[in-house]
């Protein structure tokens, strides 16, 4: 295994801890009495207190020293004097485990009692202290200088992804993204739960994917012998239930899209969606705003959002817009009455990619969101979209070439979904049949199967229902003011590690190379930096470089240590 110097170095501090009879990794509990938090939120002279956390910065001095403890609630500020800590003769725990052989990053656990310090700050006086768990690779602190700039910050995207719990221990500000989406996710639930809908589980391996246009993961059950399908939607599964008689009832899902990833994408994604019986999507949008207007202000104290440079407003009511007039005004065409090559014409006239496959909804679809989407900042509720849209949405009372159906757009993008939805089984039917002609001729995003357990389930009669769909993740990201979805979701989906990169290396580091080669590409670390004859500073950046892109490697063989050269 490849070790940076720091890394042996913490892994001699393991063994030496050993030696001392200290279990660097022990099992019992540590009987915490006290966050950081309530130790300030609830301070008094003289009380005692155990606090346990990461040692983040340490000021040694002698016989006293200072170090900074941080929990999942902050830090604290820990003072360790060698005699209050090893009252007896012995002062082993003070001057070699504490000063020497803990490490920032350590887990420790201490008891001890409150003070103030002469420049005001809340500190615990350490009376003992237990080590708790040693981490062998050092964390990347930043650092701040005196002008306040900072330094060596862990910054780079692709690194933060990939270790978010690096991500969460030095950038305490990514922590409250997350504490955020927690509290929209019980806001809404409360919500729910307060009008009296009932929250549900259905199934995630489907043998049908169905309630949504987009291409699903597939895998096979050994077991079945049969191809079943990452869920791409609840929808069917929801309707099926109050077709069995709830009267309301929710579902936050996972859901699973094998399609591109994006700022806004993510192959798994959690959707809200919530179908309530006897209601309608005029009755939906006013609950849709209140909704959104009672968990903005959950998350935030607030119905104001930042998003970017726009400020949002989630405060109900919210403008409606239907899909036809939004079209009118923002490209001059009226898609009332027009047919599919017309609209087709119209699209590509417009500069849009347009191809034979795509039906005249999706040709809808592609104009609203080349042309207009963009333009509706404020939450906006577009309203009646055409029937070849929407395929489970119930056709509209006033005109068959429309359905009850709206979105709510904010700063340009969708954020919920809902309709009246369709409960005439004959229509369903045809529906779904009129979208497996669309697959056929090479439409991707059109549905590929026919649920007929769904549409055997709306024969036996669903009552009339509303149904509204959110994007999690989106919505979090307007109440957050980010503009990357994996900014707030805890592993978003990365592309493998690369495992070889291409190194320009500096005339230092390909000296180190050429003296290793020459001694059969290994040799002691201090005869290596004999021959190097670098600087302190050279010596210690083209080490660190080298081993950074694993062009070497540092052994332990006895008393040595031993650089290989694996290039």
């Amino acid at each position: 295994m490849q070790l940076s110097e720091q890394e042996i170095i913490r892994r001699e501090k393991l063994g030496r801890l050993r030696e001392l009879g200290i279990n660097p990794y022990p099992a019992n509990l540590f009987p915490v009495t006290h966050t950081s938090k309530q130790v300030k939120d609830t301070f008094e002279e003289g009380k005692k207190v155990i606090v346990a956390g990461r040692v983040m910065s340490t000021r040694i001095q002698g016989k006293a020293s200072f170090a900074s403890l941080q929990d999942s609630e902050g830090r604290i500020q820990i003072y360790v004097n060698r005699d209050e800590l090893c009252t007896g003769e012995d002062k082993t725990l003070y001057n070699e485990v504490f000063k020497k052989l803990v490490d920032l990053g350590d887990f420790i656990g201490v008891e001890g009692t409150l003070f103030t310090t002469q420049v005001g700050e809340k500190s615990i006086l350490v009376t003992n202290f237990s080590l708790l768990s040693k981490t062998l690779r050092p964390l990347p602190l930043p650092k701040i200088d005196a002008e306040g700039n900072l330094h060596d910050g862990f910054t780079d995207p692709e690194l933060r992804y990939r270790q978010r719990y690096v991500d969460l221990v030095v950038n305490p500000q990514v922590k409250e993204v997350f504490v955020k989406r927690t509290k929209l996710f019980n806001a809404m639930r409360n919500f729910f739960n307060a009008a009296g809908y009932m929250e549900v589980e259905t199934p995630i391996l489907q043998s049908i994917p169905g309630g949504a246009a987009a291409r699903p993961f597939i895998t096979h059950h050994n077991s079945l012998d049969i191809p079943l399908y990452m869920r791409i939607a609840n929808e069917l599964y929801l309707k099926r239930l109050i077709v069995g008689g709830f009267d309301g009832v929710y579902e936050f899902s996972k859901n699973f899209r094998n399609e591109g990833m994006d700022r806004t994408h993510n192959p798994e994604f959690t959707a809200m969606e919530i179908y309530v019986a006897y209601k309608d999507y005029n009755w939906m949008m006013e609950f849709t705003e209140n909704l959104l207007e009672h968990c903005a202000t959950a998350v935030n104290g607030t119905p104001e959002a930042t998003f970017g440079e726009h400020k949002v407003s989630f405060k109900a009511p919210y403008t409606r817009v239907t899909m036809t007039d939004a079209i009118k005004k923002y490209t001059g065409f009226d898609i009332s009455g027009k047919s599919e090559k017309e609209i087709f014409e119209a699209a590509r006239s417009m500069g849009i990619a347009v191809d034979e496959t795509m039906g005249k909804g999706k040709l809808i679809d592609e104009i609203f969101g080349e042309k207009c989407e963009g333009n509706f900042i404020q939450p906006t509720f577009i309203t009646d979209y055409p029937k070849e849209m929407s395929p489970l949405c119930k056709e509209h009372r006033n005109n068959p070439e429309l359905t009850e159906r709206f979105e709510l757009m904010v700063c340009g993008k969708e954020v919920a979904n809902a309709y009246s939805e369709l409960n005439d089984p004959i229509d369903q039917r045809e529906r779904f049949e009129a979208q497996l002609k669309l697959s056929e001729r090479g439409d991707d995003e059109a549905t590929q199967f026919i649920d007929y357990d769904f549409l055997r389930a709306l024969e036996y009669g669903m009552p009339p229902t509303s149904g509204l769909g959110i994007g999690m993740d989106r919505l979090i990201m307007f109440l957050t003011n980010n503009a990357s979805i994996q900014e707030v979701l805890f592993f978003p989906q990365m592309r493998p590690e690369k495992k070889t990169v291409e190194v320009e290396l500096t005339a230092e580091e390909k000296g180190i190379i050429e003296i290793l080669k020459t001694n059969e590409n290994a040799m002691p670390l201090n005869l290596l930096k004999v021959k190097a004859d670098l600087s302190g500073k050279k010596w210690d950046a083209s080490m660190k470089s080298l081993a950074k892109h694993a062009l070497t490697k540092v052994s332990i063989e006895g008393e040595d240590k031993i650089v290989h050269y694996i290039g």
